[in-house]
């Protein structure tokens, strides 16, 4: 029977392979003790997105070297590992599979208890690891493959309330930095390329408010965007390059700081309203939780404190490292888990984007 340690004291090993990034990392008693993480941006960046099979190599090819600096780093031996926490979905299966046996094959043989963990929930509690959370409160997840809205009653009472029906905000900046021939992931490059301009708020379109639901569709401003680039060719760098000299870019292509600070403006207006729809439906609420790795966007940082400001709630937003995909929150939130008694068998499956997480774990305890 496994014994379960105390918040004070369980040290739980989380490890996340959802897409191109491979971090794990041990938390105790809420704090991060240390994290390694391996981006596979620059592997990617020359095909203007995340390749699944590229991606999946690369986690198996770097997760046991990881491991191995994640123990020497901390001086602590396998046997000091109380739980393990794995990222099991939403993301690539593939590279969910390479995480998912590396978890199965550290509880096994070091005979300690597997949590699977909601990657999206994960990020939702991810602020948890530097602030104290507030419960009920709204969750925002946007990122290159998520744009949700939810309702978290705690870590273990949540739902989802509204989803993308197509591209996710973070894919319609990745699909504009590709037309415009800016480097993956084009978000940052975007919000960087928009300090350097106004948005013009007639140029593109809040996509998908006329209705009163809380889903979202970014497909009709990736077109609106294509249309604009095909007209407007002078916009679009004239060479890839990995790290572009940002204001020499801003200046070099006139017009194109001004469509970047438009499409930040489109995305973050677009969130807001729909944030404010679902205050008006949950009055309970007392914060908003945004994570991603779009909420480090700078625009929607900044919309999130006016819909915070004026709805009265507390504005929870994790820092910009802990918005990308990282072992911590998987950890953090496995560690919740795992010390209420919950915890899976070896028969956990991984469930790729586009399938719902089921709470199917045990209660061992």
């Amino acid at each position: 029977m496994v014994s379960w340690k105390s918040c004070v004291t369980m040290l739980c090993l989380g490890i996340e392979s959802s897409c191109d990034e491979t971090s794990l990392a041990l938390v105790r008693n809420g704090r991060v003790v240390n994290q390694k993480l391996a981006s596979q941006e620059r592997m990617h960046a020359v095909f203007g997105g995340v390749v699944p099979e590229l991606a999946s190599r690369e986690h198996l090819r770097i997760i046991g070297p990881l491991y191995d600096a994640l123990l020497a780093e901390t001086g602590l031996g396998p046997e000091a590992i109380d739980g393990i926490a794995v990222a099991r979905g939403p993301g690539l299966l593939g590279s969910l599979l390479v995480g998912m046996g590396m978890a199965k094959g550290l509880a096994l043989s070091l005979d300690r208890p597997l949590i699977g963990v909601n990657h999206l929930l994960a990020h939702l509690l991810a602020p948890g690891l530097e602030q104290e959370l507030m419960f009920p409160a709204l969750g925002l997840v946007v990122s290159g493959g998520h744009t949700q809205i939810g309702i978290i009653r705690s870590g273990f009472d949540f739902s989802w309330l509204g989803r993308t029906l197509d591209d996710a905000a973070g894919e319609a900046f990745d699909k504009t930095a590709r037309m415009l021939n800016l480097p993956y992931p084009g978000g940052k490059i975007i919000d960087a390329l928009s300090w350097f301009a106004q948005p013009d708020t007639g140029l593109l379109p809040r996509p998908y408010l006329d209705n009163r639901n809380l889903d979202f569709s970014f497909s009709g401003l990736k077109t609106a965007l294509a249309r604009i680039i095909k007209e407007n060719p002078r916009l679009v760098a004239p060479v890839m390059e990995q790290e572009p000299n940002i204001a020499a870019l801003a200046s070099s292509r006139p017009g194109l700081a001004e469509l970047c600070a438009s499409l930040n403006w489109s995305i973050a207006s677009t969130l807001g309203v729909k944030l404010r729809r679902a205050v008006v439906l949950y009055p309970e609420v007392r914060a908003l939780i945004a994570a991603g790795g779009v909420a480090a966007n700078s625009r929607l940082r900044q919309e999130l404190a006016e819909v915070a400001d004026d709805c009265g709630l507390r504005l929870i937003v994790p820092s910009p490292e802990l918005c990308t995909d990282n072992a911590s929150m998987i950890a953090y939130t496995g560690s919740l888990y795992l010390q209420r008694g919950c915890a899976h068998g070896l028969d956990l499956d991984a469930i790729p984007r586009g399938r719902p997480i089921p709470n199917d774990w045990v209660q061992v305890s």
